[in-house]
Formats: structure tokens, sequence, C-alpha cells
């Protein structure tokens, strides 16, 4: 019997039903958004605890964050890299990170290191290229809160109240730079925008990532120095009450 060229029409409302429950059972198509990395093992990992390890992978995906914020603000505040490199914004880059990488002052910043820098790029009468001079300071301050050291090792100590200080000064400075204005009365940067037009909430977010990131560290540190005092005892209690008694 040959196929008809045509469907009858009361047969075309099932048809469709039946191809729309089949596309339906197949489920939306996965989307790849990229997979967990890791890292080679290297020989200095031997001489790190599993918190050094973590302080470590956590200053280095802090400083990346600053690294994206410092091109994020550079692309809406043009004019900032303009003052420290007639190159180009790249060039501007570059300068601060080699700056923070090899830890040399920041000339513009008048020798003042840590929150004190943090401050005066923050400030409303700062003349110099902000988005450099807030990006290091932000970074300087990370560093003096994890001891001066961006790698950890055995040997290292971290205090978990200066980690947790860092994030609240990031929450700070996160602060100040939406709410302040210079004294023609605009933002100091631009940065998140909420409007009719545009929702960019790009800088909140990475800014989040830091701060989450030094609230996991200090927690942890935390429980690491509490556990270290239960152990202490447990062992107190077990050299008295847990030892074997002869049997014979």
């Amino acid at each position: 019997m040959p196929f008809p060229r045509r469907l009858p029409p009361a047969l075309l409302p099932g048809l469709a039903a039946l191809l729309l429950g089949g596309c339906s059972a197949m489920g939306p198509a996965p989307v790849h958004r990229g997979e967990t990395q890791v890292a080679p093992l290297t020989g200095s990992e031997l001489a790190q605890s599993d918190v050094n390890r973590m302080a470590t992978l956590g200053m280095r995906d802090n400083l990346d964050s600053l690294y994206r914020l410092l091109d994020k603000l550079y692309r809406r505040n043009p004019a900032e890299w303009r003052k420290t490199s007639g190159v180009s914004r790249e060039a501007a880059i570059e300068r601060v990170r080699s700056a923070i990488d090899s830890r040399t002052p920041w000339p513009e910043l008048q020798g003042k290191r840590d929150i004190a820098a943090l401050s005066l790029a923050l400030s409303a009468d700062f003349k110099g290229d902000r988005v450099a001079a807030f990006i290091y300071a932000s970074a300087d301050m990370l560093i003096v809160a994890h001891g001066g050291k961006t790698t950890f090792y055995l040997v290292d100590g971290l205090d978990a109240q200066y980690v947790y200080n860092a994030a609240r000064n990031v929450e700070s400075a996160v602060w100040l730079l939406a709410t302040r204005r210079n004294a023609a009365g605009q933002p100091l940067l631009m940065a998140d925008e909420m409007s009719e037009r545009e929702r960019n909430l790009s800088f909140e977010r990475e800014f989040g990532k830091i701060v989450g990131r030094l609230d996991l560290l200090s927690g942890v540190l935390t429980e690491k120095y509490r556990r270290a005092v239960i152990t202490y005892v447990q062992n107190l209690a077990g050299a008295s009450f847990l030892q074997f008694l002869p049997v014979r």
C-alpha cells in the first residue's frame, strides 16, 4: 500500500503531540561550562600542609580576581590608565601586576602600604591613577594580612583574625567605592551599574568571591587551632585512662 503524500488533517494534532513528547523526554542539551582543573604536583608541595595549600591557592585566586577587576575598571574608566601609561591599557595593567608581584612600592601612594595606601587610594582628593592605586593597595593589604607572603609552607603561620579583618576591609573598600564622591560629585570610579538600560553587578560578584575565600580560610584556621587544643586534651586524658592493662 503506497504511503499517502499528505496526512489526513485529523491526524496532525496527534502527530504534533507525539513529536513534542519525544523532544521533552530527551531533555535539554547539556551545557558545557568548563571543568575543574588539577595543578601538576610539584616537589615544594611536600613541605605544605592541607591548610598551607588552601591558603596558597586562595591567595593565587584572590590576586587573579584583583587582576580581573583591574582590567574591568580600566575598561570603564579609561581616563585613569592614561594617567599611568600613555601607551595602552594593556601596558598599564602589566605595570600594576609587575609592581604587585615584585612588592615594589607604587609611586603615587607616597610610600604608604596596607590600609594606609587603601585609604589614600579611596580619598576624594586623590589625583593619580585611582584604579592602579586601588588595586595595588588592595593586593598589598591582602598580602600583609597573610604575613607578607603569597605561598605558604609548614614553617609559616597565619593569623585567623588578620585574614578575617582583610575580608572586612574588602567589604568596606567596596562600599566606599560605591558611595563616595569626588569634588565634582561623581563616583570615584565607574563600577557596577543598575539602571533601566543595564544591570551590571560583575564587580560586586568578583569582590564577593574574594571576601568568601578570605572568610573560608579564616574559619579553617580558627578550627585548626581549636582542634589542636582538643587533641592535646584528648592526649592528656588518654595518657591516664586509655593505657593497656596487664592480663596475666
